[in-house]
This record gives structure tokens, sequence and C-alpha cells, in this order.
């Protein structure tokens, strides 16, 4: 919902009249990403992994599975009436998608023969939503009067603060976002892995379906299908190695080229020595005009498939009621959100979740977080006070709301933490609600207080020393949607951690100076309970706090004070990775990572002030581009390296 874990892939589109060309910034975005979130390598490297396998065992083609329809829901974003783009326009769109992903595209035929035999029924289709997150009748299509004039990609279109339009549930709809894109673009999707909240696709209103708007020549609808293959894992055909033809898009069936082709080429056009018959510059993941892109592969297929499969990162849109319509004999019901868990006691809590349309009950399970089984409850309102509860204890609950057309699939699954049975609130450490106001804590120690009101903010001091110079806060025990913030003893903000819902939050700050620093806790979005206690604890130690995979980013601000360059870039097997450092660090990570998200190397070290230079061996890899990931108390760095043998 709020911590941005994100892995997005964005295909730029540059466009300004017949002439245009596809141009794509994507490995650029990808950098971008990885230096907010380095983690988003590994979810990254698990989808692949997933995917191969599924690739392995299961013959694409075989047959027998049933056609995967997606619910999409359509934001239209616009500053003007022209940018209001017609239902007929988005029906447009859809009707290309639902041709080019199940082969019903006539111009399929115009595929040279030499690979006309590759070409694929995706056996994907889309419908308009008819059917909202809350279970009521919807017609698919959202539009947001905005006073943003255009859009860039950094996903502002995707959020009502900043003048967009908020996701519905990405697990159960692919959200589309229709506006003006500034800078020629036109559109961007983001991969399997990235965070839920941004998950699915924006177009630029010019580029989006076949009437309206949508202006030669990418008017066939082509940028959609295009982007809707990144969210569905596609890579661009030539592997985003520049024209090193050192890339691959991890499909077998799809020549490597020596970068993306333009407009529409004759047949063959070679590259790579790939062969007399060239590019296969007519694959929708190429960067050919609209009318000269018509066809997804096997291989490309498989990829897909992989994500609907028992496991895969897309498998729960299966399930989605989406584009089941509301009919008058019976509502079938949406699935209950905003789960929550409140005057959380050291034995007791009260749980909730939002009331669902035509819902005559709701069926709420709970277990503690180490049972296999659940406990069942019939509850006819949308809240209910358990007691008997052990203290000190993590319990999970999800619910399921009952209709009189059929009940609904389970929510997600929400956490909360019993407090201890000495845990008081005795002292609330009011006031201190800014940082000059802050309250000096014990480390090491938990202190419990509340969150009074809507506006209130906890402001905690603590110090480290010159042996004790690594940090760790955590906040838990939560009784509503609060998030930690740690600053340095000049008030610079050091890191956040912002979880959904009662998860606990954790900050991990390695290497620190000796010195005062100030954790923060306020609710999210007026969040409060002035009645229960939260928890907080500040540990100072010694020894490095590990950083896990999901936690490697929670100081994820990029460095300013770090020169850094990387050379000869490509490289034939190794290369110097040169770096001034303004102070001495204890503490420095360098990851190198391949495109896929697969960890190659890892190195720590301590480096003195000034100029150090690190050697970066792949010569044992296969060719292609690497990320470097650089990781300091200070913030993340990345860089990418091609290795051409």
């Amino acid at each position: 919902m709020k911590k941005l874990f994100t892995l997005t892939f964005v295909a730029l589109i540059l466009f300004t009249n017949s002439n245009a060309q596809r141009s794509c910034g994507a490995m650029e975005h990808l950098d971008r990403i990885i230096l907010e979130n380095p983690s988003v390598l590994q979810t990254r490297e698990q989808i692949e992994e997933f995917t191969q396998s599924y690739i392995n065992n299961n013959d694409p083609e075989n047959g027998n599975r049933a056609v995967i329809t997606i619910p999409v829901v359509v934001h239209v974003v616009y500053n003007t009436s022209a940018q209001n783009i017609s239902d007929a326009q988005i029906q447009s769109q859809l009707t290309v998608l639902n041709n080019d992903f199940r082969k019903l595209n006539s111009d399929w035929t115009n595929t040279p023969s030499a690979f006309q035999s590759l070409v694929a029924d995706a056996e994907v289709q889309f419908c308009l939503a008819q059917r909202d997150p809350n279970g009521n009748a919807t017609s698919g299509i959202i539009r947001k009067s905005t006073s943003v004039t255009s859009f860039s990609t950094n996903d502002a279109v995707k959020k009502s603060s900043t003048g967009g339009s908020d996701a519905w549930p990405t697990s159960s709809y692919l959200n589309i976002w229709v506006c003006s894109l500034s800078g020629g673009v036109l559109g961007y999707a983001q991969f399997p892995g990235g965070p839920a909240a941004t998950d699915g696709v924006v177009c630029t209103n010019t580029g989006f379906g076949t009437t309206g708007t949508a202006t030669a020549p990418f008017n066939k609808g082509r940028t959609a299908t295009h982007e809707v293959g990144h969210w569905l894992n596609l890579y661009h055909i030539w592997g985003d190695d520049g024209t090193g033809c050192t890339g691959s898009d991890q499909c077998g069936d799809t020549p490597n080229s020596g970068g993306p082709n333009y407009n529409c080429p004759t047949f063959p056009k070679a590259s790579c020595s790939n062969g007399s018959n060239g590019d296969m510059f007519m694959n929708y993941m190429d960067y050919t005009n609209d009318a000269c892109m018509y066809m997804f592969t096997a291989g490309q297929k498989a990829r897909m498939q992989a994500l609907f499969a028992t496991g895969g990162f897309r498998a729960s849109l299966i399930n989605s009621l989406g584009c089941q319509a509301v009919t008058g004999g019976g509502t079938t019901c949406g699935v209950p959100s905003s789960l929550s868990a409140t005057s959380i006691t050291n034995n007791s809590a009260v749980l909730s979740w939002s009331a669902v349309t035509g819902a005559t009950s709701y069926n709420l399970q709970y277990k503690t977080a180490t049972a296999t089984t659940w406990s069942t409850s019939s509850i006819t309102s949308t809240s209910a006070n358990f007691t008997g509860l052990a203290a000190s204890t993590t319990y999970n609950f999800q619910v399921q709301a009952v209709c009189s057309g059929g009940n609904s699939t389970y929510s997600p699954v929400a956490s909360f933490t019993t407090l201890s049975s000495t845990t008081t609130c005795s002292d609330i450490y009011e006031s201190n609600n800014s940082l000059s106001a802050a309250k000096s804590i014990a480390v090491n120690s938990n202190i419990n207080a509340t969150i009074g009101s809507s506006t209130d903010n906890d402001y905690f001091k603590f110090s480290t020393t010159t042996t004790l110079k690594n940090i760790r806060v955590t906040l838990d025990n939560l009784p509503g949607d609060y998030d930690l913030r740690l600053y340095s003893s000049t008030g610079s903000l050091l890191g956040t951690s912002q979880n959904g819902g009662t998860t606990s939050e954790t900050l991990k700050y390695n290497n620190a100076k000796a010195g005062t620093y100030y954790a923060r806790v306020s609710g999210y979005n007026g969040a409060f309970n002035a009645s229960t206690c939260y928890r907080l604890n500040a540990s100072i130690s010694s020894t490095a706090f590990k950083l896990g995979e999901e936690e490697v980013n929670d100081i994820g601000k990029p460095i300013t004070d770090l020169d850094i360059n990387i050379y000869p870039n490509p490289t034939t097997g190794s290369a110097t990775l040169d770096m001034f450092f303004g102070e001495k660090m204890d503490h420095v990570n360098i990851r190198v990572f391949n495109m896929v998200g697969a960890l190659i190397s890892e190195t720590e070290l301590q480096v003195a002030e000034g100029a150090m230079p690190i050697n970066i061996d792949v010569s044992n890899q296969p060719n292609g581009m690497y990320h470097v990931i650089i990781i300091t108390p200070n913030g993340t760095d990345a860089r990418k390296l091609i290795l051409n043998k």
C-alpha cells in the first residue's frame, strides 16, 4: 500500500508526428527503481526462477488450459475535454487487446513465412470490469478531472494525492491509466514484482485505441499491447543491452537483434549474426510502428502463462469476480478490504473491515501466526471484539463476505500482535510533537505510548556511541496504521518504514556517527488510538544489524556525496568501479546482479576517505547487462555494466 518495493519496467515512446519513432527508457527507469529499492532484484529473480521452471515443465501449445480473462479498469485522468476520451475509444482498445492476445488480429498473416509457425495465441483475454471491488455494478471506467496538465513516468497519475487516480486492488484488476504524458512518452508498464499500489499500465491518450484522439503512427492500439506485454513479464526482443548483441529477452524463439527496430522495416533485416531471417521486427515487443507489429511467439506465451499457474505472481486474477455482472437474481459479494485491528491489549482486540454492498453477514477466520488451522465465526456487522487472546502473540485473520448470490473469496490475511501481560501505557510521552520537543528514551528498552489524535506526532531521541554505532528501531503492537521515521541529529530524514495496516515497522541504520538520533511515530492518513499504546524499541549495537533482502533499502535515499564511475563499459571480463568517498566508512556493500535479478557476487569492505578503486569481475558470466549496486550507510546507488566478451 505504501512502502514501495517497487520493481517497475517502463516503455517510453517518443511521439511527435507520423515520422515519430518509439524510444525506450526502460533500463534507465529500472536503474532508478533499483536505486530506490535494490531488493526488487531478488523479487524479480524469484519470478524468473518460477517462470523457467514452468516453461521447463509445460508445453505452451498443449491446448488443455482455460483461457484467462483479466478484468480491466480504465482510469481516464484528464485536464482538458479532449483528454477525456470517449467510451468508444476505450472499447476500441479493449478490442485490440483481445484480438492481439488471442491471435484474432487479421494482420498476423503479414508475418513472414519464416516466422509464421511461431505465432501464438497467448490465451489471455480482457474485459472491462462489470463489478467494482465492493461488488457494485460498474462500467469499468473511472473518470478523474485533474489540475495536472501532463504526467511523467513517476507514477503520479496512479495516486489521487498527486492529481491522479488510485488503483483498484491489483490482485483482482488490471489498472490502465490514460492521461497526457509529457516528453513524447507513449506509455509505460510495471513488470510483475513491483508494489501493488502502482501495478498496471499507463498510456497517453494519443496512443490509446484506434479512434478519437489516437494519432498515427500509433493509432492501432499496439502501445497498450506492448505495455500489457511488459505487465505480463515480457522483455524487449533485443534484451535491452543497447546495440551490443549481448542481451536476451529470455525467449528462445525470438532472434536476438542489435537494438530496437523503428518505423516499418523491410524483411529480412538481419543483425547480431542472427541468420537469413534476421530480426523479428514485427513482434509486439519491438519498437516498430503500430501497423507493423502483429505477433507474439510461443515462447512469449509461455512466459505470460507462467504468471497464472499455481503460485504464479498474477494467479489471483483467475479468481477475480470483476468480469461477472451484478444481476437482480442475488448479489455476488465483493471481497472485504481495509482490515484493521484496534484497541489491542494483552488479551483482546477489535477487528474490523469495510462493508461490502449486498453482504448479509461475514465469515471471520482467525488463528495464531504459527497455527495451521483457522477458527471461524459468523459476524453480522463489520467488526468483532475478540477476548481471551494470549499475551505477546501474533494473530492472523481474514474475512469473507456472505451474499445471496454467493460468497466472496477470503480477503488477504491481516495480522496483529497482542501486548505483553505487563505492558502499560502510564507514560504517553506528551508533549513531543516536534523534533525540538522530542522525549529522551533509553536504548535497548521497550517504551509504550499512544498516538492520541489524528494530528499527533511522537518524537523520541536517543544516542549512539563510537562503539555502539549500529541502530535498529522497531515499532510494533500497533493499534492502527502507524509509520516510523528516523532522523539525524540535524533533523535530516535517514529512513522511513511505511507498511500497511498494523504490520510492524523496522528501520536499520548501520555505522552511524556517534550522536543523537530521532525516531518519529505518526498515524498514516490520520490514524490514531488514544486508548491503546504501541511499542517502540531503539536498539544500538557494536555489531551491524543484518540487512535482509526485504530491508536492503530501509535507508533508500540516493548517495549525494559519492562520485562513481565504472570502466571500461562495455567490458570483456572485468571492470573498475571507481568511487571517491568524502569520509571513512566501515561498511560498504557492493552487489552485482544479472538482468533477471540473480545475485552474481557480493563484496563488503571498509573504505577510507578519498578514491577507492574496486575490481568487478564478471568474466565467468554470459554476455549481457548487469547491475552494480553500491550500498553505504549514507544511501544507495546503482550502475549498469555491459559484458561483451
